[in-house]
């Protein structure tokens, strides 16, 4: 039978180039300031480190993905690679991450509020959650829909986000901040037009 990560490499190399790039890099400098440096870091579906090694400097960062092929390409920029999965509790003791990254990934999950009430467990206190949505509310998913279309076309993609919905998943931290990024016409109106929705969660000190 096919693995997870088999599944999800396939889809990567099919779509996404492998997933060498980053979407949306307009996220890089809020997750980047986000998490500081002189932390040890948690980088949830790192997959190749595309994203992660932006904040790798300074750092040092443990990277968790279902995908052995592209965790490789992870370690060779120096992330310490761990092959998990996020639908599954973490591998990791209470408290042992300064912060946590989940940058486009829990609209992926069947139950994101388990992996969040995990990432709650892992983080130290006064810890910092920071990641990234897709908007799927954005002006496009909504013509998509009303032409009898999927608002979005990603098959991985098992859950829609608005902004009320991901403060509600945050809701067990102490503060959450959340901005509007990407897309051209964002500028006009961040809510109806951007494509990602970026947030900083701290947890409780």
């Amino acid at each position: 039978m096919t693995s997870l990560g088999d599944r999800y490499e396939e889809h990567h190399r099919e779509y996404r180039d492998e997933g060498d790039f980053v979407f949306v890099p307009e996220r890089i400098p809020l997750l980047v300031a986000a998490v500081g440096r002189g932390k040890r870091v948690l980088d949830l579906g790192c997959r190749s480190g595309a994203l992660t090694r932006h904040f790798l400097e300074g750092n040092s960062v443990v990277g968790l993905d279902v995908d052995a092929n592209a965790l490789e390409k992870a370690a060779a920029l120096g992330i310490e690679p761990v092959q998990a999965n996020v639908e599954e509790p973490l591998p990791f003791d209470d408290g042992s991450f300064d912060a946590v990254v989940a940058g486009e990934l829990l609209e992926h999950l069947q139950f994101p509020d388990a992996l969040v009430a995990e990432i709650r467990r892992v983080l130290r206190p006064g810890g910092v959650l920071a990641g990234s949505v897709p908007n799927a509310f954005r002006v496009q998913s909504r013509l998509r829909f009303l032409r009898g279309n999927a608002p979005e076309d990603d098959p991985t993609h098992l859950r829609m986000f608005s902004p009320a919905a991901l403060r509600e998943l945050l809701a067990g931290f102490e503060r959450v901040e959340l901005s509007f990024v990407g897309g051209r016409y964002t500028r006009l109106n961040a809510r109806l037009f951007a494509r990602d929705l970026v947030f900083v969660a701290v947890k409780t000190a």
